[in-house]
């Protein structure tokens, strides 16, 4: 089997997929690429059997078919230093011997049959719908920071779905902040809910951007896949498995107290003060009143303590309020309005953060944070 791609054609879509494989896996052959020529088309493929991708390349000399895993982080770091242009590849499949060529140099390495590697599972009967991909990546954007890490809870290390017909909903947390992002762009006739793996998130949010054309979703709770399918590339992922808690009944609807301010000049805030808090807490104390909001924090076993005064709008009760300062930077990171709504009960209650204002009708974003106790 031989081919000719172009160099920097193939490491571009070898980069596109290369997140998904991990290293020293129980199955060694998924540290390799797997590599299918039929017809005219170069398919390669990464997967650590939860999630795998593939991308089509369109070939011009090609002799042969067949498939053959190849060294992948051999092949990445030869590709990335091999200066541009086309690309010679034979490939023996009875000595599984690889060789390309390119410029003036040959390389050899090991390559395996390709019928040892996993095969993609089909899904059956999906739902599907077309997204664009700048809402698909603001979606992925805004929930994926807000997941959990804790592996006896896995379905809090994914993001929530809810497909209905007025909206599409995603919803992300940690037990310590919540993100729900909802745009009513997108909306199905049935509602189906799943939570969408971490990991395949985050090769959408690595992909996206360079992405113009909608995307393509099918979706089957039945066998538990999703499949993403944008351009030349392919996204297929196994849906994580359990039940995603009742975000309704964690936020607060009677929230009487309520802080408009400048969402930078907040974000600055926290950064500096929040070098003197513990850090073992990260905590923070906010007091409000009519006109200022004061931020302290101190390290009472290192003598560190800061303050600063910022000005707001502030309607409702005087209030202290303590919040983890790295909670809080991250939720304001991860928002982009000028103005942000701090909406309050009690110190002992989550706090919403919300755009002052949305700038895309279609979308809303609510975030949530739990408060520390001063």
């Amino acid at each position: 089997m031989k081919f000719i791609v172009d160099k920097d054609l193939l490491f571009k879509n070898l980069s596109a997929i290369n997140g998904v494989i991990v290293t020293n896996n129980s199955l060694s052959i998924l540290e390799n690429f797997l590599f299918t020529v039929s017809g005219s088309q170069l398919t390669v493929t990464a997967s650590d059997l939860d999630t795998t991708m593939s991308a089509v390349i369109e070939l011009t000399n090609v002799e042969g078919e067949g498939s053959v895993a190849v060294p992948s982080k051999l092949l990445m770091e030869t590709l990335k230093l091999l200066p541009v242009g086309p690309v010679v590849f034979a490939i023996d499949l009875d000595s599984n011997v690889l060789k390309f060529t390119a410029g003036n140099g040959e390389y050899d390495a090991p390559c395996f049959p390709g019928d040892e590697f996993p095969q993609a599972p089909e899904i059956v009967d999906p739902g599907t719908f077309d997204i664009d991909p700048t809402v698909l990546l603001r979606s992925v954007s805004k929930t994926l920071f807000a997941t959990g890490t804790d592996e006896l809870r896995p379905q809090m290390m994914g993001v929530l779905c809810e497909l209905s017909s007025e909206n599409m909903t995603m919803v992300a947390t940690d037990a310590h902040k919540l993100v729900r992002y909802r745009n009513t762009t997108i909306n199905t006739t049935d509602f189906v809910s799943f939570i969408l793996s971490k990991k395949p998130l985050l090769q959408l949010k690595n992909n996206l951007p360079a992405v113009s054309q909608m995307v393509n979703v099918q979706y089957s709770t039945s066998t538990s896949h999703i499949r993403f399918a944008y351009e030349n590339i392919v996204l297929l992922s196994r849906l994580k498995e359990g039940k995603f808690p009742n975000y309704e009944a964690v936020i607060p609807t009677e929230n009487t107290n309520v802080l408009v301010i400048q969402r930078e000049d907040l974000l600055r805030s926290i950064r500096r003060v929040g070098i003197y808090a513990s850090q073992s807490t990260f905590q923070i104390r906010i007091s409000l009143s009519e006109d200022t909001v004061h931020i302290m924090a101190q390290d009472t076993d290192y003598s560190n303590k800061a303050e600063e005064t910022l000005s707001g709008q502030y309607s409702g009760e005087p209030m202290d309020i303590g919040f983890n300062s790295k909670f809080l930077r991250e939720i304001l990171e991860n928002m982009d309005s000028d103005k942000v709504r701090l909406e309050m009960s009690q110190p002992n209650r989550a706090a919403l953060i919300l755009p002052e204002k949305e700038d895309i009708p279609t979308e809303s974003l609510l975030m949530l944070i739990m408060p520390v106790m001063l």
